[in-house]
């Protein structure tokens, strides 16, 4: 859900991308590894001119038309059949390279492909020869639409396809030049070089082919007839220079949440000095403790506008540079200060914020948030000023120039990392601001005994549920960028601690009388050495739900 009031930029509609189709040519390298045909586009293309490409180009209405000249496997859907119709012409027209077979079930050859007219109707030709697209060679790999901002777009299916022995690609010298096997490794390092010009899309394709050793295992996880991928980037700041990212990358929330459009104005760079608009009713501001636990730094946020002040969201640790920035921020009129826990990295610049605002001769907000449970460690005790209640609402009002507005805070009880642990849902934008129990970048510690594991879970499931009801699509946590798709990253991080906890339980099996020390060597396996220690504290809250559970003397 989104305010429009609230949007940093008046949005812009996005130009409806063109279907297109491209086919990577694969074949094995001797000694191991991958190559892939590519080809230089004409210096005066309109399109990518110069840059190095794999073959394909738009889809158009006789390829869809032309499924009963194609050969296709049960599990290919129509629309996979047209994209791979439409990459087989397109190789043709621009490499002569002939994805079709003869009656007799063998692949076209030299006396085929000259017998054909690049420049006529690709299907009829290849019928009337007796020939049928081999489709069915052809496996969807990616799905790639241009970038939101382009005034020229494409919405481009990648599949991929072994080159048919015998034939040897030759460029049309009109589109399409200099065609080449290359690794997607030496062409990674052209480009890193300067002599290869290559556009993102082809960049990050080229990396992922790169992870395979063979065809055989390429199209072994290509069986499923999905795409390994899905994306059209979003592009933000940093130093000053654009920098594209992809779904997976920790920034893409972020900048789906700031620019829905794809304006790119967003600065990435992480700081401590200036506050980072997210919103127009949104601050982040964050603290300069980066660190292996923190990550870029403790993010404390500002939500509200100058008609109707402000609440300061988790004010940080014991910094009074970083707290007067926060005052500045908000010119001076914090409503209310609420921290989302009791952590030495939240909650104590709380005090410092009440006692700046003091300064401006007007009583200072109370603090709110849940006290410290008894089982809290000693640096992280906190006494708020007034307890909040679970659902209890902090509402900010007034009028600006579009006229009435407001800001309602919902506190939302969510124990696991801490006992005393609250999320707040912004609802009037839904947007949930997770403290640490949901972070970018990292899994939250589960400490015992402040931290269990079950009340985390638990409330994962919570947070899920209020996502649901409210439409949610953003999670601002303490450390870390905007992560966007909220239920889908709730469901994957409780996925990711079963799949953990299945191999605590698989390690306390192997070792029955072995230590946590012995049993983080095994679970934590993925993890580097020098986290043990702290994964040994989760490892712990882990072992704890296990025995709740009556699990720890089942086998594997």
């Amino acid at each position: 859900m989104n305010r429009p009031s609230q949007l940093l930029r008046v949005q812009r509609p996005p130009v409806a991308p063109r279907p297109a189709a491209t086919v990577l040519l694969l074949r094995d390298k001797s000694g191991g590894g991958i190559e892939v045909l590519m080809t230089r586009r004409s210096p005066t293309a309109s399109f990518l001119p110069g840059a190095y490409v794999f073959p394909g180009g738009g889809i158009d209405e006789l390829d869809a038309r032309s499924h009963a000249a194609a050969a296709r496997r049960p599990t290919q859907s129509d629309a996979h059949l047209t994209q791979a119709i439409a990459a087989i012409r397109e190789s043709f027209e621009e490499l002569g390279v002939l994805l079709a077979r003869r009656a007799d079930g063998r692949m076209a050859d030299a006396e085929d492909i000259a017998a054909l007219d690049r420049c006529a109707p690709f299907a009829a030709q290849c019928v009337a020869r007796g020939l049928t697209l081999a489709a069915d060679e052809l496996h969807a790999l990616a799905h790639w639409t241009g970038d939101r901002n382009m005034p020229k777009r494409f919405a481009t299916q990648f599949m991929v396809a072994r080159m048919p022995a015998g034939q040897t690609p030759v460029a049309d010298e009109s589109e399409q030049f200099e065609p080449q096997w290359i690794t997607p490794a030496d062409a990674l390092e052209r480009h890193a070089q300067g002599g290869f010009l290559i556009i993102f899309p082809t960049i990050k394709t080229l990396e992922k082919l790169a992870r395979f050793e063979s065809t055989d295992a390429l199209f072994a996880a290509l069986a499923h007839e999905e795409v390994l991928w899905d994306c059209c980037p979003r592009t933000g700041l940093i130093g000053g220079q654009e920098r594209r990212h992809m779904e997976d990358e920790s920034a893409y929330g972020e900048l789906e949440m700031v620019s829905p459009d794809g304006q790119i104005f967003h600065p990435l760079d992480w700081q401590s000095e200036q506050p980072v608009a997210l919103r127009r009713n949104v601050l982040r501001l964050t603290a300069p403790n980066a660190g292996v636990m923190t990550g870029p730094g403790t993010n404390s946020y500002l939500v509200g506008e100058a008609a109707t002040g402000f609440i300061a969201i988790d004010p940080g640790p014991s910094d009074p540079a970083h707290v007067q920035r926060l005052f500045d921020a908000a010119g001076g009129d914090i409503r209310h200060i609420v921290c989302t826990h009791s952590h030495a990295d939240h909650s104590p610049g709380a005090a410092l914020l009440q006692a700046l605002l003091a300064q401006g001769g007007r009583p200072p907000p109370v603090i709110r948030g849940l006290p410290s449970a008894p089982t809290a460690r000693p640096a992280s005790r906190f006494s708020p000023d007034r307890p909040l209640a679970d659902g209890e609402r902090l509402v900010l009002s007034g009028t600006s120039a579009e006229g009435a507005v407001s800001h309602s805070l919902q506190a939302v009880f969510t124990p696991g990392h801490a006992a005393n642990h609250v999320c707040f849902l912004l609802e009037e934008d839904a947007l949930l601001f997770s403290g640490d129990h949901i972070l970018n970048g990292s899994t939250t510690v589960i400490d015992p005994p402040d931290g269990n594991m079950a009340d985390y879970l638990q409330s994962l499931d919570k947070l899920d549920a209020l996502c649901a009801q409210h439409g949610v699509d953003f999670i601002l946590p303490a450390h870390g960028y905007v992560l966007g798709n909220a239920r889908r990253v709730i469901a994957r991080l409780h996925s990711h601690r079963l799949a953990r906890e299945a191999k605590v339980l698989r390690a306390m099996q192997a070792a029955p009388d072995g230590t946590p020390q012995d049993w983080v060597r095994l679970a934590y396996d993925d993890a580097p050495p020098a986290l043990w220690p702290v994964a040994e504290r989760s490892l712990l809250a882990h072992v704890e739900r296990i025995r709740a559970l009556g699990l720890r003397h089942v086998s594997n």
